[in-house]
């Protein structure tokens, strides 16, 4: 089976829903009160599992409530924990939402034991380290630590997807030989200084990144598809039309479902339709983990 190693974060999302945004200083009375499990590293991680790889998981949560939950949830969905580490005295991350009538958001992210995710942690994790087919990581955890897993990828070549989110700036010694770089527009738009508004604006920002080193990117597009670059291809797979509920974690659909496919052997354009299927069908249903698709719901 193929096996997914996700290195990233933990987090706990609680959301509260309220007709309007309190001002500075004000309390109001809100509405109903939602707990999920969230944090980008999760999310892949679950969307993996549920798409028939064999998934590890390396993030470090708190040892605390929320930090006993998260990894009794990740053993549940059949992901191998033996890479998180507990941390005692230290909090998990959290994030607290506030929903308006509108349905806009305020976010507060406590990111607690997530920035605590060391290099020398990780690379304690040499089992899961060279059983891995590909990695896939994110920008919820220190720096240092994505460093040394380009290091470590670099020297035994092992593949490394990078999903550049939140949105940051990142150096050469990063991306250069990076095996896949999966930006969306706004992150592609970050790390290239060219707006990406379409198929155009893609293949410059695409063209851009593969000069900085970057093995093959895929620019996501929301319900326009994802546009593909290496140097000797380049395409734009659309995405069907669906009925848009929550677009929540839809990227972190898409990169699960990516790493599975590129580590059972697919082709560029196998692993990106699938992707696509997979993040079309999260979008039409509400939260994070709980709209990762299964892999029998996925025609």
């Amino acid at each position: 089976m193929a096996t997914v190693l996700v290195i990233g974060s933990s987090n706990t999302d609680m959301v509260v829903k309220t007709s309007r945004f309190p001002e500075p200083g004000e309390t109001i009375l809100g509405g109903d009160f939602f707990m999920f499990h969230g944090g980008k590293g999760a999310n892949q991680a679950v969307a993996a599992a549920r798409l028939g790889a064999e998934v590890a998981f390396i993030c470090s949560v708190g040892d605390d409530l929320f930090g006993r939950n998260a990894l009794s949830h990740y053993q549940n969905e059949g992901i191998a924990t033996q890479g998180i580490q507990q941390l005692k005295g230290q909090a998990s991350g959290v994030a607290l939402i506030t929903v308006n009538a509108e349905g806009e958001n305020v976010i507060v992210v406590a990111p607690g034991a997530n920035h605590l995710l060391t290099a020398e942690h990780l690379l304690q994790c040499k089992p899961l380290l060279q059983r891995a087919s590909i990695f896939l990581t994110q920008l919820e955890t220190p720096l240092e630590a994505l460093a040394a897993l380009v290091a470590e990828c670099q020297k035994t070549g092992q593949r490394l997807i990078l999903n550049p989110a939140p949105a940051r700036a990142l150096g050469s010694n990063l991306l250069d030989g990076l095996f896949a770089l999966t930006p969306n527009q706004t992150e592609a738009a970050l790390l290239t200084g060219i707006p990406v508004a379409d198929a155009a604006g893609a293949e410059a920002a695409g063209r851009a990144l593969l000069e900085m080193g970057v093995q093959n990117v895929i620019i996501t597009m929301g319900g326009k598809g994802a546009f593909f670059m290496n140097k000797s291809e380049k395409w734009l797979s659309r995405a069907p039309v669906v009925p848009v509920k929550d677009t929540t974690a839809a990227g972190d659909v898409f990169n699960g479902a990516l790493a599975v496919r590129l580590a059972g052997g697919d082709h560029w354009k196998e692993a990106v339709g699938f992707a696509i299927k997979a993040a079309s069908m999260a979008v039409t249903r509400l939260g994070a983990q709980n709209s990762a698709p299964f892999l029998h719901e996925i025609s």
